[in-house]
């Protein structure tokens, strides 16, 4: 027997059955509106990157997963100094997206050597490091700039190489790992300029 119209609701059955079929298909349609609106805001404040290279351990390995805050520099909120940031490649932006830490501002002096880092001068303490960079110079970081380095320093395609990233080039700021489980964290902390070294 066919129970179906072109209207869904069976026609054989009683109008409070109909009614109750009606309200039904009304709230799962509501539910998949409300769920397609939710995905795409989510999608337009952030975005999920997995990342695929060992340039920023031991705060980030390959196989995490992180959610980027596509919003963070929108409203008059300028990066900062530590922040991680998942950006396109200045020499290639069609390539897939790098991710990195910001080490230098607009305006910033670097000075890299015997494996400790100054900016302006001032000695930066990372907390976060397990190894100092092997890789020195001096880099004046040019108005709408930045210059980013990865954590692992002895491992990473940073701006030691290809120079800085221009700040239109920010996708976001990563926030959070969020897989796998045992790697969840914040990413989102400052860093410290510490005194002149005497």
């Amino acid at each position: 027997m066919d129970f179906w119209h072109a209207d869904l609701v069976p026609d054989e059955l009683p109008e409070e059955q109909k009614a109750s079929w009606r309200r039904t298909l009304l709230d799962t349609l509501e539910t998949i509106l409300l769920s397609l609106v939710l995905f795409l805001a989510i999608n337009a404040i952030s975005e999920r990157i997995r990342v695929e290279s060992i340039s920023m351990q031991p705060t980030l390995y390959p196989g995490d997963y992180v959610i980027v805050n596509k919003l963070a520099y929108r409203f008059d909120k300028n990066p900062s100094r530590g922040d991680v940031i998942v950006f396109r490649y200045p020499p290639n932006p069609e390539a897939i997206p790098y991710i990195k830490r910001i080490i230098g501002l607009p305006g910033d002096q670097i000075h890299i050597a015997d494996g400790k880092i100054y900016v302006n001068g001032q000695l930066l303490l990372e907390s976060y490091l397990t190894v100092t960079t092997n890789r020195g110079g001096d880099w004046s970081v040019p108005p709408g700039q930045l210059f980013v380095m990865g954590d692992n320093r002895n491992n990473s395609s940073d701006s030691r190489t290809w120079g800085f990233v221009p700040i239109e080039n920010i996708i976001g700021r990563a926030e959070v790992i969020y897989l796998p489980p045992q790697h969840w964290a914040f990413l989102h902390q400052n860093i410290a300029v510490a005194s002149p070294e005497p």
